[in-house]
């Protein structure tokens, strides 16, 4: 079980990083935040967006913080998750939510 909160956020984003050559685009790759985006041109709900977020991994005060820019059911039912603690139950749980997500955006063509 992983308790210090940079080894991880190391995990989770090693666990993101396979997506940036699935067509996101990274735009911050620091220390302490890693995210991913999609910069195609869709239309979602009648609303025109030229880039729409696909998720990140942060670091927090106290927490490491995973958030997705999609709905799912997500650890205890949560959009954005706070992780104070990492085992393989839980980095499981998070590589479901972004291999969920992925499929959302690519069956909608928004990636």
């Amino acid at each position: 079980m992983k308790t210090d909160l940079i080894e991880i956020f190391q995990t989770i984003r090693a666990a993101l990083q396979p997506y940036a050559v699935l067509g996101f685009t990274n735009r911050t790759n620091s220390e302490i935040l890693y995210d991913l985006w999609s910069e195609k041109n869709i239309t979602v709900e009648g609303e025109q967006r030229t880039e729409s977020f696909f998720g990140s991994v942060s670091i927090a005060a106290d927490h490491v913080l995973v958030s997705t820019g999609f709905e799912h059911k997500g650890v205890d039912g949560q959009q954005d998750v706070k992780i104070k603690t990492l085992d393989e139950v839980m980095i499981n749980q998070i590589e479901e939510i972004f291999a969920t997500g992925f499929k959302k955006f690519k069956e909608n063509e928004w990636v």
